[in-house]
C-alpha cells in the first residue's frame, strides 16, 4: 500500500493543472476577495476581520479542491481503463486501495492550506499565536479526510463521462452553501439554518473557533464525524459493489 501511496503522490505532483487549482487558485481567490479589504473590518456576526475570516475559508476551500476534485475523477477513469481491475489481481486488499487514495489526497491538500496562510500573513498582515497556526493547519488538514472519502465515493458512483459534472455540482454546492465564498450570516434565515448542517460549514467553523480562541462547537464536530462515517461507509459499499460487478 505504501508503494501505491507514493505512486499516487507522484502522479498528483506531476499534474500541473491539478496543482494550480488546488494550491494557487485558493490563494488567488483570497487575494481577490480580501485584497482590498481593510484589515480591521469585521465580518458581521463572527467577530473576525475579513482577511482572517476568509483565510480559513479559502484554506478549507483549497483542501476541498485537492481531495474532492483529485480523487473522484481519477478513480472513475481508473475504473474505466481497467487499472482498478489490475490492482485486484495483486495482493493489495480492497481497503488498501481506498486508504491509499484517501491518504495521498490528504497529503496533497497540505500545500494548499499552507500557501493560503503564507499569503494571508505576508499580504494582509494576519497575525496569530504560534499554537493557532499549528492548530489551524492540523484541523483543516485532518478535516479534509471527510471530503477525501466523499471523493472516493463519487469516483465509484459515477462513470468516467458523468463524474466531472457530478463532482462540480457537489463541489460548488458544498462551497457556496457551506459559506466558504461568503459568510452564511448574509444568507436568509431559512438558508442559514440549512447551512449549519452542511459539512463544509462545520469544517470552516472549526478553524474560525481556533482563530477566536474558542472551543469548537459540539454540533460542528458531530456533523463532520457523521459525514465522514457516511462518506467512508458509502465508498466502502460502492467499492464492494464494483468488485462484485467486475
Amino acid at each position: 500500500m505504501n508503494s501505491l501511496i507514493r505512486l499516487e503522490l507522484t502522479r498528483a505532483l506531476r499534474n500541473r493543472k491539478f496543482l494550480f487549482f488546488s494550491v494557487i487558485y485558493p490563494s488567488a481567490l483570497f487575494l481577490l476577495i480580501a485584497g482590498s479589504a481593510d484589515t480591521t473590518s469585521e465580518v458581521d456576526g463572527t467577530g473576525l476581520t475579513l482577511p482572517t475570516f476568509f483565510m480559513v475559508s479559502m484554506a478549507s476551500f483549497g483542501a476541498l479542491t485537492a481531495v474532492l476534485m483529485g480523487n473522484s475523477e481519477r478513480i472513475a477513469k481508473e475504473r474505466e481503463n481497467g487499472w482498478v481491475r489490475q490492482l485486484r489481481l495483486t495482493t493489495l486488499p480492497g481497503r488498501g486501495y481506498v486508504l491509499a487514495k484517501t491518504a495521498s489526497a490528504a497529503v496533497v491538500s497540505l500545500p494548499s492550506v499552507v500557501v493560503v496562510f503564507v499569503v494571508a500573513a505576508a499580504v494582509k498582515d494576519v497575525r496569530l499565536h504560534a499554537w493557532q497556526w499549528l492548530a489551524l493547519t492540523g484541523v483543516i488538514w485532518a478535516g479534509s479526510l471527510v471530503f477525501a472519502a466523499l471523493g472516493v465515493a463519487i469516483g465509484y458512483l459515477a462513470t468516467g463521462d458523468a463524474v466531472r459534472p457530478i463532482t462540480m455540482i457537489v463541489y460548488f454546492g458544498l462551497s457556496m452553501l457551506g459559506g466558504l465564498w461568503m459568510p452564511t450570516t448574509t444568507f436568509p434565515r431559512w438558508l442559514r439554518d440549512i447551512a449549519e448542517w452542511v459539512p463544509t460549514h462545520a469544517y470552516a467553523a472549526l478553524g474560525q473557533s481556533i482563530e477566536q480562541s474558542h472551543a469548537p462547537h459540539a454540533q460542528d464536530l458531530a456533523v463532520l464525524a457523521v459525514s465522514f462515517v457516511l462518506f467512508a461507509g458509502g465508498a466502502a459499499w460502492l467499492y464492494r459493489k464494483d468488485t462484485l460487478k467486475a
